[in-house]
């Protein structure tokens, strides 16, 4: 299983759409390697800057709607590319979501009013979270705080994030 949790990139912002995640003219590309380098290129935020911010995060913290827009596995690619494997948002475009769990990758919702609180305590700060899939806790840390909070995954979003993803939970199921 893949070890999830790390340095945190808040966005703080909704939709957040695909192009921005991965911008369609690098769809051409072949591998997920290749499109590394384009990721959030195209996200206008202020005091965001893509070359210097993404480096070394391993989890994604943003706001609602996350992954709207066109549906393409290319941007949970672009970001298990860059070595972020979870994010975590209010809510998430229904195909985005479950391509990030076809790629073994976590989608966590969590309510607006905790969003707020974890934006508020650490977004300010070099923050970090410890993601337990297998017990379901998430420790955020930074700034001289730490915040505890619980969550569960369905049957089958465990089942993926377990076996890596829908292609090797596949290939052992059928």
């Amino acid at each position: 299983m893949k070890k999830f949790g790390g340095s945190v990139l808040f966005l703080d912002r909704s939709s957040i759409n695909t192009d921005e995640i991965i911008p369609a003219k690098y769809l051409n590309e072949n591998s997920r390697d290749a499109l590394k380098p384009y990721l959030l290129e195209d996200l206008r935020l202020a005091g965001f800057d893509p070359k210097r911010d993404i480096a070394g995060k391993g989890v994604i913290v943003s706001r609602a709607n996350f992954g709207c827009g066109s549906s393409r596995e290319h941007a949970p690619w672009a970001l298990e590319a860059n070595g972020i494997n979870m994010v975590i948002a209010e809510s998430f475009a229904r195909i985005f979501r479950q391509n990030m769990f076809n790629c073994g990758m976590i989608a966590l919702e969590l309510p607006p009013e905790t969003l707020d609180g974890i934006f508020r305590d650490f977004s300010g700060c070099p923050a970090a979270l410890a993601a337990g899939a297998e017990n379901g806790a998430l420790v955020f840390s930074g700034g001289g705080k730490t915040k505890t909070l619980s969550f569960s995954l369905g049957e089958f979003e465990a089942a993926l994030v377990r076996e890596g993803g829908w292609l090797q939970y596949a290939a052992g199921h059928y």
